[in-house]
């Protein structure tokens, strides 16, 4: 993963009488610098606090210590040390428009920059398998679903980081003048290059386009079910209204398939339940059904911001990458850092869509925002 090398400047002509004064020039080159390293320091702020947040309530809430949720909370960990050990070196870099910490720091952000980057999208695709299997083998993987087995993954995980993101660093050259002034990766190794961008990115985009798009059309699988299990209900209480007692199958929403821990268990499979009146669990069913459909929209939005900030964010990069590596493309450095920049924005957002919009999430966080006001 290429580094940020800083806004790179372009020699200015100031001996040309009809332009501006070479001092303007500099004070709005060093304006515009310090407006685009305030705005980036706040990036890396909220992301480090954003991400933190999340660690510490499912550290701290028992409700959240669920074998997905430790899936989430790993992610948020690399997010976050993405946030204090890659951005605020990015930005000193960008600051200072040229590399000052020398040869043995260059290579170990390097490689702390792309395993955690690289880790980080490998997390996504943990979670929507995760997510997959919880839904499609609910029964059978409820009982393999365990701390251990998520610990393997997550372990799987860095070690695959660290194979895709190590190589380069072996051969990269010392500088001949014995200063360093840029610390990238160079792209004079085509079939690594391919290779890196292919498990780092394109091969999990794949498998994360695939899963997600199965777990939605298995959810609706779902729905029909239901449906179809509410008429059969229906025709069954109409020639049994005389019954106190009788076995309905469980109804599912889409939602409840795409929350942190959509596992469907096996005692609610079927569910006794006592009725009343035909008409009653008629009413019933039909709120159930329209709580169902409101909340299998917001599903279906929520998977569609999780993969839309995925690609928005990590796409652009990994393209310039293998096109760089090709030598069809050479972009300018503003637009290498901007990239760059937008591929790191994606651990800011990573924690806001995998918590916002789950209740138990929303309450570890009132109670942490409490906390911290009663101290």
């Amino acid at each position: 993963m290429e580094s940020s090398p800083g806004w790179s400047t372009t020699g200015l002509n100031i001996t040309n009488c009809t332009g501006p004064p070479a001092s303007s020039l500099q004070a709005v080159h060093f304006t515009n610098r310090m407006v685009v390293v305030v705005v980036l320091g706040l990036f890396t702020l909220l992301t480090a606090l954003i991400n933190g947040a999340v660690i510490i309530a499912i550290c701290t809430t028992k409700k959240l210590h669920l074998p997905a949720n430790y899936l989430i909370c790993s992610l948020a960990v690399t997010d976050f040390l993405v946030a204090l050990l890659v951005m605020p070196i990015s930005i000193l870099y960008i600051t200072m428009e040229m590399w000052s910490l020398g040869q043995v720091m260059c290579k170990v952000w390097l490689s702390v920059d792309m395993t955690c980057c690289t880790c980080s999208i490998l997390h996504l695709c943990v979670i929507a398998l995760d997510r997959y299997w919880a839904i499609t083998k609910a029964i059978e993987y409820a009982r393999k679903r365990s701390p251990h087995r998520t610990a393997i993954m997550v372990g799987i995980v860095w070690v695959i980081s660290v194979f895709i993101s190590m190589p380069p660093l072996f051969w990269t050259e010392r500088p001949s003048s014995g200063s360093l002034q840029h610390c990238i990766i160079e792209h004079d190794h085509l079939g690594y290059t391919i290779c890196s961008t292919l498990g780092a990115f394109y091969i999990p985009m794949i498998i994360i386009l695939i899963l997600y798009y199965r777990i939605y059309n298995a959810a609706k699988t779902l729905y029909q079910k239901r449906g179809s299990s509410r008429h059969l209900s229906s025709r069954s209480m109409g020639s049994q209204n005389s019954a106190d007692h009788f076995r309905v199958p469980h109804t599912f929403c889409v939602s409840d398939l795409s929350d942190s821990d959509p596992t469907l268990h096996t005692d609610k499979l079927n569910t006794t339940v006592h009725i009343p009146s035909f008409q009653t669990d008629m009413d019933r069913q039909d709120d159930r059904n329209q709580i169902c459909m409101s909340r299998e929209r917001k599903a279906a939005r929520i998977l569609g911001l999780i993969l839309g900030a995925f690609i928005i964010c990590w796409l652009p990069f990994f393209l310039k990458e293998l096109l760089v590596g090709l030598q069809v493309l050479q972009p300018s450095q503003l637009v290498s850092d901007f990239l760059t920049w937008l591929g790191y924005i994606n651990s800011l957002i990573n924690p806001v869509l995998y918590t916002s919009f789950n209740d138990d999430f929303k309450l570890a966080f009132k109670k942490l925002l409490k906390r911290k006001e009663n101290t």
